[in-house]
């Protein structure tokens, strides 16, 4: 009995329109040898044809997979001959220049590539994304290993670049805005980025200097493109940290595209490995969805929609940290009892609509909502003894604490809960007219929040409690008694409904000529952004504008080595989101202004040939003057602001950068990166920031095992000098300066490849695959103990405080395997 086709029937389900025939668009600008557009150029290619408008523009589609010959004639050039071979629903920008005098016309196609060269944008082989290993493999496992990006936490998603925090970047999907939860306190709670590899077609990155297209944010912005599928096919990955599926399709005429992904992530493989034994049972899952329907020719509706639910459900039982030196080996072992469950459920969906007018003008609608409920509850005792360790070798009790110093006790009590909707309406534009490109938008958004903050800690040591460092009232127990009032050591507690609402819009021109022999581009804007903060609990109402002017200058010599100069810079704002109006006691602050930063970035790219392959030198030298700063403090991946305007800081530094070809048909690429940030809070002199990551090396590298080509090999490597954090939260900065140890990290996975698109199979088991592979990866290979906090108990008798560092994960071996249908 013959098997029904399953296939088929999921195909006849998802689309309705199976009965046009497929195809693929050619679209571009002609020019003349003097860079002007030419008028009725005649595009043909069998039954298919088309004309140039007054601009040069023309759109062609033809039948895809296939070859297909293309004719571009005009009554006073020569004719031009092309051939195309597209899949179903590709585009492709063909810019020819049509010459007068020679038979042979030459053809010169200005790539996407070359115009993110020009911006100062990095473009990330989407590739890469899955096969570098990391703790945390996606996006921004690769980001850290560029210049300027820093990041000294595995379990993080979060990263810094040039000196700014992890609120300062920008995250866009096809042009949306996107955010991330609210209340996550430490890297082990994140789970799951916002952003879905499986679905990512385009990656690029933009460290600082970025154009007024970009939105108000004073560090970086990634923007990503999710994938429009051609075809239908099924893409998986399973590992011991989860498992991700991917599903794609399209229609045989390509008006509709549907590509839709569910990750699921169980980070028990990486925290039950640290020296805290815990019951640890998060589930982090999401799905995500990225659909298009192209009505006509001119008007396409997209809508990209992600649903996450994230538990964390956390009992730690024990703990024992050795540090101290060789001569006086100490050690704290912790006793735990309680438990934190958290839960963060996040709903977005975004609906755009793109309409070309014409062939200069395209506008769009762009509609977004983004809901959080986030929970935050634990109760967590801990008793700990700190004491001196038996260092005997041969002895039965090696390694234990055999005399207490000092004992004591330690109960965190939190209730947290986070409401927070975001609705968004932006409507923009785009405008080309004799080389000139504007670019306008109009966006209004609304941020409800509504948040109940409820956090307190108590510390006893030998049966006292132990007063908040800002108590006037000293507590000398157990030598005399106390008669003042208990105090809990940190306690804030506060509920806050707040509403924001955004008006911003921007204008940029942007225009490709030539100075001389030489080549360059300009772009110029201005942004501008009105906000209005309206804060239930303190009764206020407050009104604040900004405009922010930024431009751009690049230019390509006509020289024989192969250069690229860029000059960009401007004035750029960062208004206040709810963290930052919320400050230590978690009252919000309407009236905190928006951070200011004069950016000034000088870039050069040097192309250049080694070993007959391709290979690129990039520099970039930077300078930021920050003025009505809100100072923080940074604890793990939780940002706490002052919610005040009382500092001054700057940043510069250096990010050098070679990538290429370092075994042919692969890129590696190595980093480095030089940063000096410091602030002056209150006038009290320039010290450094949070983030003053002064030295930092990262290498990505890839290659194949001698003599068994099918066996990869990916390293990536990244070292970053410590950051100030070494201190208590509580302490003041200006006292306590030290810094936490260098973060040093190494990890390895090999990939053998079965099936990819040079080993196909007509037969076998095999043939059902586009790709397979199984490998194996190992996370931090020397086993390196970095820390990402200290935690820090003071001897009651002597009054001294121990810094207890709190590694980051160990070794680790991990399993993973690959598929694609």
């Amino acid at each position: 009995m013959k098997k029904p086709n399953y296939t088929l029937k999921l195909l006849a389900f998802l689309l309705p329109l199976f009965c046009l025939a497929q195809t693929g668009t050619i679209k571009g600008v002609i020019l003349n040898e003097f860079n002007q557009p030419i008028d009725a150029v005649n595009i043909k290619s069998g039954e298919f044809g088309a004309q140039t408008n007054t601009n040069g523009y023309y759109l062609l589609k033809i039948p895809a997979n296939t070859d297909v010959k293309v004719v571009f004639s005009h009554v006073t050039h020569k004719n031009i001959t092309a051939t195309f071979n597209l899949k179903n629903g590709e585009t492709i920008q063909f810019n020819p220049v049509m010459k007068e005098d020679i038979e042979q016309i030459e053809t010169v196609i200005i790539s996407g590539k070359k115009r993110k060269d020009i911006e100062g944008i990095v473009n990330i082989d989407p590739a890469a994304l899955k096969k570098i290993p990391g703790a945390q493999a996606g996006v921004e496992n690769l980001l850290k290993t560029l210049p300027g990006v820093s990041s000294n936490n595995e379990l993080s998603t979060q990263y810094s670049v040039r000196g700014g925090n992890y609120d300062e970047n920008l995250v866009y999907v096809n042009g949306i805005e996107v955010y991330r939860p609210f209340l996550v306190r430490s890297g082990q709670q994140e789970g799951l980025s916002f952003i879905n590899t499986d679905l990512v077609e385009n990656v690029d990155f933009s460290a600082g200097g970025f154009q007024a297209k970009y939105g108000d944010k004073l560090s970086s912005v990634l923007d990503i493109t999710y994938k429009k599928p051609t075809e239908f096919g099924v893409a998986a990955d399973v590992s011991l940290l989860g498992g991700s599926v991917a599903v794609e399709t399209a229609s045989d005429d390509s008006k509709f595209t549907g590509i839709i992904g569910l990750r699921y992530r169980d980070n028990s493989l990486l925290v039950n490995a640290k020296e805290t034994e815990t019951n640890f049972k998060p589930t982090f899952a999401d799905v995500q969805s990225y659909l298009t329907y192209q009505f006509t020719d001119k008007l396409e509706v997209s809508f990209l929609g992600n649903a996450s639910l994230n538990r964390y459900n956390y009992t730690p039982l024990t703990r024992q940290t050795n540090f101290g030196t060789l001569d006086n080996p100490l050690a704290l072992v912790v006793q735990y009892q309680g438990q934190e469950k958290d839960k963060y459920q996040t709903l977005f969906g975004a609906l755009s609509a793109n309409y070309d007018v014409n062939d200069d003008l395209s506008l769009a609608l762009v509609t977004s909502t983004y809901h959080t409920t986030e929970e935050e509850y634990f109760d967590i005792l801990a008793q700990y003894a700190l004491g001196e360790v038996n260092s005997n070798i041969g002895d039965e009790n090696l390694g234990e604490v055999e005399f207490a110093e000092g004992i004591g006790s330690q109960l965190n009590h939190g209730r947290n809960d986070l409401d927070a909707l975001i609705t968004t309406v932006e409507a923009k534009g785009t405008y080309t007219k004799n080389e000139n490109e504007f670019k306008f938008s109009v966006k209004y958004t609304n941020e409800d929040i509504r948040d109940r903050l409820i956090e307190w800690e108590v510390i006893d040591s030998a049966g006292f409690s132990i007063n908040p460092p800002n108590s006037d009232a000293f507590n000398d127990q157990p030598y005399t008694a106390y008669q003042g009032p208990l105090e809990a050591y940190q306690n804030v507690s506060s509920r806050n409904n707040t509403q924001i609402t955004r008006m911003q819009a921007y204008l940029q021109w942007s225009k490709r000529a030539t100075l001389g022999e030489h080549d360059v581009w300009y772009n110029a804007g201005v942004r501008t952004h009105n906000w209005t903060v309206n804060d239930e609990a303190t009764a206020q109402n407050v009104t604040q504008n900004v405009f922010s002017p930024r431009a751009q200058f690049a230019i390509k010599p006509n020289w024989d080595k192969d250069m690229l100069f860029r000059l960009s810079g401007g004035l750029y704002y960062q208004p206040p989101f709810y963290r930052e109006l919320r400050d230590q006691n978690g009252v919000v602050q309407p009236d905190v202004k928006a951070q200011k930063s004069i950016h000034l970035v000088l870039g050069n790219d040097y192309s250049f040939k080694m070993w007959d392959r391709p290979f690129k030198l990039t520099s970039e030298a930077y300078y930021k003057k920050l003025t009505d700063v809100n100072p923080y403090t940074l604890e793990n991946v939780r940002i706490r602001y002052r919610a005040n305007n009382t500092a001054e800081a700057y940043a510069y530094g250096l990010d050098l950068r070679l990538n290429g070809e370092f075994v042919p048909g692969t890129e590696s690429w190595f980093s480095f990166g030089y940063l000096k940030t410091e602030e002056n809070i209150n006038n009290r002199g320039y010290i450094p920031r949070p983030t003053d990551q002064r030295l930092k090396f990262a290498a990505l590298f890839q290659d194949y095992v001698p003599n068994i080509p099918s066996m990869k090999m990916y390293l990536n490597l990244v070292y970053n000098t410590g950051l100030p954090g070494g201190s208590p939260s509580y302490a003041d900065p200006y006292v306590f300066q030290s810094r936490l140890p260098d973060y040093k990290r190494a990890d390895i996975g090999f990939q053998f490849v079965l099936v990819d698109k040079d080993k196909q199979f007509d037969s076998g088991w095999k043939k059902a695959f586009k790709e397979l592979s199984f490998g194996f990866e190992i996370f931090n290979v020397f086993n390196v103990q970095n820390s990402i906090t200290n935690t820090w108990v003071r001897d009651v008798y002597s009054k001294r405080q121990y810094a207890i560092p709190n590694y980051l994960t160990p070794r680790v071996f991990n399993v993973r395997t690959t598929m694609r249908f």
